[in-house]
């Protein structure tokens, strides 16, 4: 047998001793950011960056100020982020089916934003707000899916091993 892999009798998630969460909703289409903008002006020796997304964050995170802890978390936590998209007309049938949905209409959103930056685009957004830095981020469950109700379901739990 080779010793370099061993068998973990338990999930690596269910290993930690799981704190109370920090669970709400942000009502809105779900969000990635875009690429940061680099430029030179007239006249200028340096390139300047810009964050083009930088508003689009703000705004989020003024939707989750509500639920924000007292201070940032510094420590190990679980992310878990569930994104609902609106459904398309397609999903729907016509005529006197138009406010039906397909048999066939998918569940899942399988279509650009990719998940991973819609992953980034939260933890970019609660930084430093929710936990001091996202590396304090150990495991993290998220999902793509479509609703009717566009919306971004976030859990923030703080794990102890």
């Amino acid at each position: 047998m080779n010793d370099l892999f061993t068998t973990v009798e338990k999930p690596l998630c269910d290993r930690w001793n799981h704190l109370p969460e920090i669970s709400f909703v942000v009502h809105g289409d779900p969000k990635a950011p875009k690429r940061h903008r680099h430029f030179k002006g007239k006249g200028m020796n340096f390139t300047s960056v810009y964050d083009p997304s930088k508003k689009e964050k703000e705004n989020f995170l003024l939707k989750c100020m509500e639920h924000r802890p007292e201070a940032p978390f510094r420590e190990g936590l679980r992310l878990v982020v569930r994104f609902y998209f609106p459904r398309t007309n397609s999903h729907y049938g016509t005529g006197k089916n138009q406010l039906k949905l397909k048999p066939n209409a998918p569940v899942l959103h399988t279509s650009r934003p990719d998940l991973d930056n819609c992953i980034k685009f939260v933890k970019d957004a609660l930084n430093t707000v929710y936990w001091h830095d996202d590396s304090y981020i150990c495991s993290l469950e998220a999902s793509k899916e479509y609703d009717e109700v566009p919306r971004t379901e976030i859990s923030i739990t703080t794990l102890n091993k």
